[in-house]
């Protein structure tokens, strides 16, 4: 057998060994290389007493040789240790961070030796260290201390060598940080990828390869040719690029069928965090939230927090999209109980689990109930008397309420209106209203209700102001249009729809929506509540609407497939009560700024408390009979702008006309008899 054959048995027989891949699957131990850099640092002070010329001439024999000095030099660079941790990060990932850290621990170990040796010299006149031996040990400490980690490098590349198993990806960008990843992932143990190019966005660095990686020029008429050329059809970008494939990019490769990987932000490697020795558990397919989504709103939240820090906070709907965020941020704000107010059973019980792991320090309450059972509410009112009510509960799908206008009405209208009124009799300091831009000049069932709803508390709260000397509790209204992956939105179903196999269904090609994430709209609710001082309905920037046909198109790309030919999109035609597009504003409102450029008030129309009662107990009246038509007659009565839009209740309006002009030809025979 040839040398050749002899080495290449050797290392596969080294690979297949249990025990190798145990100490390859782990991260050296942060005692251990603590332990080498300490052996470092004693066998520098070895060679640099024992050879250096400047010291061997003062002592004679190995007996006289300075162990104090040497001992004094090893504590410091000990102590040292523990203050710059360059033991603490996982030697095989770590490349730039190594040398910063290592550095930083030589020269500070360094200074304080030489600056003891100055002041030694200054008071006796002679210095306890030789600043000669001082640096002699601090250039060998370092260079050895590279030297080692160089080689644990080394050994894992050779031995932990991606295999043709891993998917090949090309790595977004060619900065350090691209780099640093890029070879982290090829020198993983059971890693899945194999990193094989970087994709430069400047012309820099191309034509480059850096240990072993080409950089590679982006250029989007010849992309397809270079993931053809690599034999590879992912690109893996980090977290911190999203911005820039929000910017059109992602388009431009999912348009040649390259599939999208994007690489979480992780923390510093550190031997202690063990999420850190498998990078590519990192790794996730980017989803349409990525795309849709922008740069995180950052809002200041030291005045919500100094708010509801130890307070009562109530907040119905509890479990829905929208209350259950509200109730994770309350809690992480420190609240010191929080009322769970939600009719649904299994959320609810799943909820409390999921509150009580996380958050045991607070008191939480679940309460079961309908928001219309005026009864049951009071009830939890005055079991827990909240300082702060978030009301989130309603009804909210727009074909289900135009067949169902009752259920809008008792639910969004007169739930609303129980809580308001509790919240007044119990002393509640802020209720905060979520509404919806639905309820702007609305076209359907859903989005009048909610226009009601904001118009009873924003007038009940003037009429209180103006009628008592007491401080009356704020009412504050919030607006702002679909949330994303909110139970029963249109990107959940696409995504099923397209697990299927398709088709994806969307109501009509020029349809468009504003969007905002979650966490993005429970955080300004907040923040609105916490600045509001009353009667304001506070309106978000909910940056450029989407249009809903591109947006299936590339929930396609992002799976892979094509629209029209994997996966057809078909147009069913607008629902009842759906419109082309949702406004935030009615036509004749205005906007006030606000500290927050998130946050505007909309400059609103307000209503007489009075004429708002009598109208409300019109519609509770009617609500009770089961006579939708009269139903959403009065709820037109109450909102005149409330035209509907591809429904049944269309014909409501053109009575409503016929009235109105019937109304005036009798106002002008009046006129003219006189």
């Amino acid at each position: 057998m040839s040398g050749i054959s002899i080495k290449k048995e050797i290392f596969r027989r080294i690979a297949e060994s249990k025990l190798l891949h145990t100490f390859l699957s782990n991260p050296t131990p942060s005692w251990m290389v603590l332990a080498v850099d300490l052996l470092i640092i004693a066998l520098s002070c070895l060679i640099t007493y024992s050879f250096n010329p400047v010291t061997r001439g003062a002592y004679v024999g190995f007996m006289q040789w300075p162990f104090t000095h040497a001992a004094i030099i090893f504590i410091v660079y000990a102590l040292m240790s523990q203050v710059v941790k360059a033991h603490r990060f996982i030697v095989r990932l770590s490349v730039v961070e190594d040398m910063y850290r290592i550095v930083l621990y030589t020269i500070s170990a360094s200074a304080i030796l030489a600056a003891a040796a100055l002041i030694t010299k200054w008071i006796s006149g002679t210095p306890y260290f030789s600043i000669w031996n001082v640096f002699i040990i601090g250039v060998f400490s370092f260079t050895l201390m590279m030297i080692t980690r160089l080689v644990i490098k080394y050994i894992y590349r050779v031995l932990a060598a991606p295999d043709e198993s891993r998917k090949r990806v090309i790595m977004l960008g060619s900065a350090v940080n691209s780099f640093f990843f890029a070879s982290a992932l090829k020198s993983e143990v059971d890693g899945r990828f194999n990193p094989v190019a970087l994709l430069s966005l400047t012309d820099k660095t191309i034509n480059n390869t850096v240990s072993g990686i080409p950089i590679i020029k982006y250029d989007k008429d010849t992309i397809a040719d270079v993931f053809a050329k690599y034999n590879c059809n992912t690109l893996l970008f980090l977290s911190t690029q999203l911005e820039l494939m929000r910017q059109e990019a992602a388009d431009e490769f999912l348009k040649h069928n390259i599939h999208l990987l994007m690489l979480n932000q992780v923390e510093e490697f550190d031997a202690g965090n063990a999420s850190g020795a498998n990078l590519s558990t990192h790794v996730r397919d980017i989803a349409i939230e990525d795309l849709l989504g922008r740069e995180p709103i950052r809002s200041d939240k030291t005045d919500v927090r100094n708010a509801i820090h130890n307070q009562v906070v109530m907040i119905t709907g509890a479990a829905g999209s929208i209350g259950s965020e509200i109730v994770s941020q309350v809690a992480a704000l420190g609240a010191g109980e929080i009322v769970l107010l939600d009719q649904a059973e299994t959320p609810m019980h799943d909820m409390q689990l999921r509150m009580e792991a996380e958050y045991p320090d607070i008191k939480i309450h679940l309460f079961v109930g309908d928001v219309v059972n005026r009864e049951r509410m009071e009830q939890a009112f005055r079991l827990y008397h909240p300082r702060y009510v978030y009301h989130a509960a309603a009804y909210k799908h727009v074909p289900m309420m135009e067949r169902n206008p009752s259920e809008a009405v008792l639910t969004n209208v007169f739930g609303t209106k129980n809580l308001a009124d509790l919240a007044v009799k119990y002393g509640v300091e802020k209720f905060v209203m979520i509404s919806t831009d639905k309820a702007v000049n609305p076209t359907n069932v859903m989005g009048a209700s909610k226009r009601i709803a904001e118009i009873y508390v924003q007038s009940l709260f003037f009429h209180l102001r103006a009628h008592s000397d007491r401080p009356s509790t704020r009412f504050i209204t919030t607006r702002f249009g679909n949330v994303l992956g909110s139970n029963g939105s249109v990107i959940p179903l696409f995504r099923k729809q397209i697990e299927k196999g398709g088709p994806v269904t969307v109501t009509h090609r020029d349809i468009i929506r504003y969007f905002m994430t979650i966490p993005e709209a429970c955080s300004l609710v907040l923040q609105a509540g916490c600045m509001g001082s009353g009667g304001e309905i506070f309106i978000f920037d909910m940056g450029q609407p989407i249009k809903i046909y591109d947006l299936a198109t590339r929930m396609i790309s992002l799976s892979g497939l094509t629209a029209g030919k994997d996966i057809q999109i078909i147009e069913t035609g607008l629902r009842p009560g759906e419109k082309l597009y949702e406004e935030l504003l009615n036509d004749r409102e205005r906007t006030i700024a606000t500290h927050h450029n998130k946050i505007m008030i909309a400059k609103v129309r307000t209503y007489d408390y009075a004429d708002v009662l009598t109208h409300i107990n019109r519609l509770h009246d009617v609500t009770h009979t089961c006579n939708y038509h009269d139903i959403v007659a009065e709820m037109k009565h109450i909102v005149p702008e409330y035209i509907s839009q591809n429904s049944q209740w269309a014909k409501i309006d053109k009575e409503i006309s016929h009235e109105a002009s019937d109304a005036n030809e009798v106002l002008l025979e009046t006129t003219a008899s006189r």
